[in-house]
């Protein structure tokens, strides 16, 4: 999910004129080896709770409406239905392996990438009845979508391509090949952009014909791409080199800064004061990271974190606030 779409939510949240005496704000991280979520008090840095699923989580969304968190648990296909104010687990819906997935900007679809199974389905919000099933091989991992939300780009890891999906016509339009292992993408000024891990860099797409205009080196295991919320840059995370994140201008994609965080950074969420809290799926932390003075903190968390979310207004029980 990227963070431009979740930003509306999140402001709502932030306006409402009046705070419970135990609203703390709270992290939650999906520890994709220990079958579990990890919930951190924002304030504290402290993780204070420990939630069970079946088997592997991995990413998250919001729904439309900001009513529900989903977490997808792949290994165990159901996708855990959560109260994105106390993480709460309300419900659980099957889904096929739902690795990556995210809702279309115009609310009328949710997209999954099943990583393991090849495919990328199609559901109806709501009701999450399935639409259409795309055979796709192989390994879709992470997807973008138009800001229309009549197309999304979805990268198959293990094929080096990047396929366009019709979402109103419900076809293929196109596959085109990015680079070696292509991983995170997003979308940005009218391109599309794919972090490639195998060939160190990050493809530049026309999204009308799958035409990559340039290339942009980014270091070896280049994995992911976040914008930040005032838009101005574009951080791209990559396991393999100590400077594991690097910061381009959003307008011209030049490096502008890079940043040590050792320990496999994989996804990013963005905290209110600006910090970014970055998941190591090697070390089995999460840093962090102020991009002003470059300094780390790091938090142990479950085996191998992936996807995290952060909600500033999350409420966390008294007697944890408390602490």
């Amino acid at each position: 999910m990227r963070p431009w779409l979740i930003l509306p939510v999140l402001a709502a949240l932030l306006a409402e004129p009046s705070l419970p005496a135990h609203a703390a704000g709270a992290v939650l991280v999906m520890n994709s080896r220990d079958a579990s979520l990890s919930v951190i008090d924002l304030a504290s840095s402290h993780e204070v709770r420990r939630i069970p699923v079946l088997r592997e989580p991995h990413h998250w969304a919001l729904t439309p409406d900001g009513r529900d968190l989903l977490v997808g648990d792949s290994a165990g296909n159901e996708m855990f239905v959560l109260d994105p104010a106390t993480f709460e687990v309300r419900r659980t819906i099957p889904v096929s392996d739902p690795y990556q997935f995210g809702f279309s900007p115009d609310g009328k679809f949710l997209v999954v990438n099943a990583l393991h199974r090849a495919q990328v389905d199609v559901y109806e919000p709501g009701t999450y009845r399935l639409l259409k099933r795309f055979p796709l091989s192989y390994m879709p991992s992470h997807f973008a979508f138009a800001p229309d939300g009549a197309t999304v780009y979805v990268s198959l890891q293990g094929s080096g391509r990047l396929a366009a999906i019709d979402l109103r016509a419900m076809d293929v339009l196109w596959t085109t090949e990015v680079g070696l292992t292509p991983a995170g993408v997003l979308w940005l000024n009218g391109r599309v952009l794919v972090a490639n891990m195998g060939s160190a860099d990050v493809a530049v797409v026309n999204p009308a014909d799958g035409r990559v205009e340039r290339l942009v080196h980014a270091g070896k295991g280049a994995h992911q791409l976040f914008l930040s919320p005032d838009r101005k840059r574009v951080y791209v995370n990559i396991r393999l080199e100590v400077d594991s994140v690097i910061a381009l201008d959003a307008t011209t994609l030049a490096v502008v800064r890079r940043y040590k965080v050792p320990g496999g950074v994989d996804d990013t969420a963005f905290a209110p004061d600006g910090k970014l809290w970055l998941t190591l799926r090697i070390t089995n932390k999460v840093a962090v990271l102020d991009p002003d003075s470059g300094q780390s903190e790091f938090i142990d968390v479950g085996r191998s974190p992936h996807g995290i979310f952060i909600n500033p207004r999350a409420v966390l029980p008294v007697s944890v606030a408390a602490r």
